[in-house]
């Protein structure tokens, strides 16, 4: 989708059509989701600071958004995207790859495929979508963006060496900055200079990760859509709108973060074994994005849990034990390790009737807080020592376990 929170807005309120917008946090941490292509002209991107936005920017119209009302946007587009595969890998709420596999004598050439997903998309939701088209994901993927605003691009099989040679080498997926500067310092500029590069010197700077990064700019990409897939962890963080160093609040918020976490895993009919506790410092320590440094500690449960109460439990332990010991700028909650929930949820270790109970008796506990939030949304019943949680800026992170929009 183009520049879909803004298009969003801008569709909906007639007076933002033509104007520049951002949406997301428009606080001093404040981060912004999505500008639209006024705002571009000026160099405000997704990602950046909403204070470099408004400074780019003076006349930048700033709105904190609907999480909601996107979330319905992108059902409704992902229901587009279903009527013309099965196969639809959702990528984030605005982003999909969709396997056109073999569709060729029901559907037509894939050019006139994307030509009438565009078509149903702006019929149903009044939305620009740009479609890249390729025989693998991630050419297809840098095609998608090469055709926005409102485009299409096919790069048939023949052409994707063609296609990739002149771009640069941060166009492949999981090359950073750091990557790209040690790339570019070995000569290895563009997709080119990198598909063509000695094997052993790419591994001996990369090991095979840089091997992998070779195949890709070659166009050798053999992941397939993957319509459906087991999350390996869930987690929630904040970044706080001012540096925090007061305990309780931190354990307050841990809380509220771990019952949302519990939630989803309670969605999704799983359960993780391991709690993971992460910060970010509010010191910068170096220039760049990652000049904060971000912490880590975990622990692993003699059981699997669904329980935002044992979870918080865990992450507190963690934070009062190893936590950080000078202010934090972001906390968060995590769980890993995950298994199929079976039945109730009965510790091996409970000592004797009483604690069994106890354990059922928060089963049925979170399963009434489950129904409630179901039918009245999210943060109908809050825990009485549960903290806020503010967030940066919106997220087009599909989550596992909750309906796309269902964040506060």
């Amino acid at each position: 989708m183009d520049a879909f929170y803004a298009s969003v807005e801008q569709r909906d309120d007639p007076q933002l059509r033509g104007r520049p917008v951002a949406v997301g946090g428009d606080g001093p941490r404040g981060v912004v989701a999505a500008a639209s292509y006024e705002a571009r002209r000026f160099g405000v991107r997704s990602a950046m600071p909403s204070f470099e936005a408004r400074r780019l920017c003076p006349e930048l119209i700033f709105l904190r958004g609907d999480p909601r009302k996107y979330g319905r946007e992108s059902r409704r587009i992902f229901a587009v995207f279903g009527e013309f595969s099965p196969e639809v890998e959702g990528l984030s709420l605005d982003e999909a790859f969709i396997d056109l596999t073999g569709t060729r004598r029901l559907l037509g050439a894939p050019a006139d495929i994307g030509a009438r997903l565009r078509a149903r998309v702006r019929e149903e939701t009044d939305l620009a979508v740009s479609v890249g088209i390729a025989p693998v994901k991630m050419v297809a993927k840098i095609a998608s963006a090469a055709a926005k605003p409102d485009g299409l691009l096919e790069v048939e099989p023949g052409e994707v060496a063609r296609f990739l040679a002149p771009l640069p080498v941060r166009r492949i997926w999981g090359v950073g900055p750091v990557a790209e500067r040690r790339l570019v310092a070995h000569g290895m500029h563009t997709l080119d200079d990198l598909a063509r590069a000695d094997p052993q010197v790419i591994e001996q700077l990369f090991g095979n990760w840089g091997l992998g990064m070779a195949r890709l700019a070659r166009g050798e990409d053999l992941r397939e859509v993957e319509s459906s897939g087991a999350a390996l962890s869930y987690s929630e963080e904040n970044t706080f709108r001012d540096d925090v160093d007061d305990r309780a609040l931190l354990a307050a918020t841990i809380l509220t973060h771990a019952d949302s976490v519990a939630r989803r895993l309670r969605n999704d009919g799983v359960r993780g074994r391991t709690v993971v506790l992460k910060w970010r410092e509010a010191r910068r320590r170096s220039a760049g994005p990652r000049g904060y440094p971000l912490h880590t500690r975990q622990t692993t449960l003699f059981e699997a849990t669904d329980d935002g109460g044992v979870i918080a439990q865990e992450a507190r332990r963690l934070l009062a034990e190893s936590g950080p010991e000078e202010p934090v700028r972001l906390i968060g909650v995590g769980v890993s390790g995950m298994e199929e929930s079976g039945g109730a949820q009965l510790s091996l270790f409970a000592d004797g009737a009483g604690e069994a109970q106890g354990s059922e008796e928060r089963a049925a506990l979170n399963r009434a807080l489950d129904q409630l939030e179901a039918r009245f949304g999210t943060g109908t019943v809050v825990r009485a020592s549960q903290g806020r949680a503010d967030r940066a800026g919106l997220s087009l992170q599909i989550k596992r376990g909750e309906e796309p929009g269902e964040e506060r």
